[in-house]
């Protein structure tokens, strides 16, 4: 607009008029805020710490910090400063039937469906690493992450036990066709304790979806990053990622708030709380009487 005034020697209100353009324009001065310094440096350091968050979830986390900013004010300086959005997984199709309803059971409250899977991960030396990922697929809760050398089908009962003890018997439980979770031990034990089992379609891995985001999850956001040296190395890591996950992680599928925030975590067991909980079979225990259930249980 300047140089247009200076080489047609016109009026503002001329040239104004002339480009179509409001006055206003041209007495608007920017306003940098006295806290923009502060404030990239905050989202500079979220993104270092969580790489593969986009400009959504850092908003939350900034406003659970007590920034009061916006996600267009966060996602104008996430560009500025030439930070990139992970790329959003691409949608996958449903199974439907011909009546139109959806083979897959939906989650309505807690405890009613779970959902198990096994993830791969290695040590430095190529060693081998199973986690056994256990979520509740209603609040988006990962309840255990175990992780060994081998992982067998009892030791899956005993993840299952231990998971059961303290947040009580699922309605139902759903997994892939792997050899560990159609054991008939596994079928056994878990129709005896009162679960049900939702095997999906072989080859069919999206008809597990909750279960499979979070591996998705799991893998770009931990096991990626890291290294692990030793087996108990992996184990306290893996732990120590679980319960950020759920406590401290924003969920966009929960309106960007944590699975389990830690003001409601459950009260674990050791406090006096567990003694008259309702047994079921476990494993691991001796012959005798445990609970309400007959030694068969573990057979």
């Amino acid at each position: 607009m300047e140089h247009a005034r200076e080489k047609y020697v016109v009026s503002e209100r001329r040239a104004c008029r002339v480009v179509r353009q409001w006055r206003g324009t041209q007495r608007y001065q920017p306003l940098r805020r006295t806290d923009e310094d502060e404030l990239t440096q905050a989202i500079l350091a979220l993104g270092v710490k969580y790489g593969r968050y986009g400009y959504r979830r850092i908003t939350v986390l900034l406003r659970n910090a007590g920034w009061p900013v916006g996600k267009d004010r966060v996602q104008r300086i996430w560009r500025r400063e030439g930070l990139k959005v992970p790329q959003k997984q691409r949608p996958r199709g449903r199974l439907w039937l011909h009546d139109g309803s959806c083979i897959r059971l939906r989650p309505e409250r807690a405890n009613h469906v779970w959902s198990y899977d096994f993830v791969k991960a290695v040590t430095h030396d190529g060693r081998a690493l199973r986690i056994l990922v256990l979520i509740d697929e209603y609040t988006r809760e990962c309840l255990v992450l175990r992780v060994a050398r081998r992982l067998g089908s009892m030791q899956v009962i005993e993840a299952l036990a231990d998971v059961m003890l303290v947040r009580g018997i699922p309605e139902h439980i759903r997994s892939d066709n792997g050899p560990e979770f159609i054991a008939k031990a596994l079928q056994n034990w878990l129709r005896k304790v009162g679960t049900r089992t939702l095997y999906i379609e072989p080859g069919s891995p999206w008809e597990n979806g909750y279960c499979e985001s979070f591996n998705g999850k799991l893998r770009d956001e931990f096991l990626n990053g890291e290294i692990f040296y030793s087996l108990k190395e992996a184990q306290i890591l893996t732990e120590r990622w679980r319960m950020e996950y759920n406590t401290a992680r924003p969920h966009s599928a929960l309106g960007y708030r944590p699975p389990a925030p830690q003001a409601i975590l459950p009260k674990q067991p050791g406090h006096g709380d567990m003694e008259n909980a309702t047994r079921f079979p476990h494993p691991h225990t001796p012959g005798g009487d445990y609970g309400q259930m007959s030694d068969e249980a573990l057979h």
